[in-house]
């Protein structure tokens, strides 16, 4: 997407509520799986931010990549054009998300790849993503083959303590 086709009411109707029971959480060097329930949502004003923060994001030469189904966003992901680490090998993988109703069917592994492409040919080696810690959350990662960061960047780390660093080589 471009900086002029995003606007403030591009995330209306868009539901990205996930019940979490267990998170992974780090214990002597491993990951372990913690019962944590919560459910995770977006308010109206979440949805107005992210949706500024994508427009802000791809004004800047950034990556905003949607799938639509019905005419309805479907999903979306975003990826920095700042880069990550002592030598810019990382590009950051801002955002990935599938509305509620449309999960399971492929639309975040498409998406995904198509933000790694977009990486590797604006010169990343590496994709870095700050997940979320939920066990679904994480199972997906996994399932892409990304891997626990080498770099850890002490901004996501303060921003979100419980999110787990991994990294992607595009």
């Amino acid at each position: 997407m471009k900086e002029n086709e995003i606007n403030a009411g591009l995330l209306d109707g868009f539901i990205r509520r996930q019940v979490v029971t267990k998170c992974l959480r780090r214990e002597n060097g491993a990951w372990i799986a913690k019962n944590a329930p919560f459910i995770d949502d977006w308010t109206q004003k979440d949805r107005e931010w992210i949706a500024a923060d994508l427009k802000n994001l791809a004004g800047r030469g950034g990556l905003v990549y949607a799938a639509y189904c019905g005419g309805k966003l479907a999903g979306f992901a975003s990826v920095s054009a700042e880069t990550l680490g002592e030598s810019g090998e990382y590009l950051e993988l801002t955002n990935i998300h599938v509305t509620e109703a449309m999960r399971g069917r492929g639309i975040g592994r498409a998406l995904f790849y198509a933000a790694a492409e977009w990486a590797k040919a604006h010169g990343a080696k590496k994709l870095y993503i700050s997940a979320h810690s939920s066990v679904e959350s994480q199972a997906f990662y996994n399932a892409l083959g990304c891997t626990d960061a080498e770099l850890y960047s002490p901004r996501h780390i303060e921003a979100e303590p419980c999110d787990r660093q991994m990294e992607y080589r595009v």
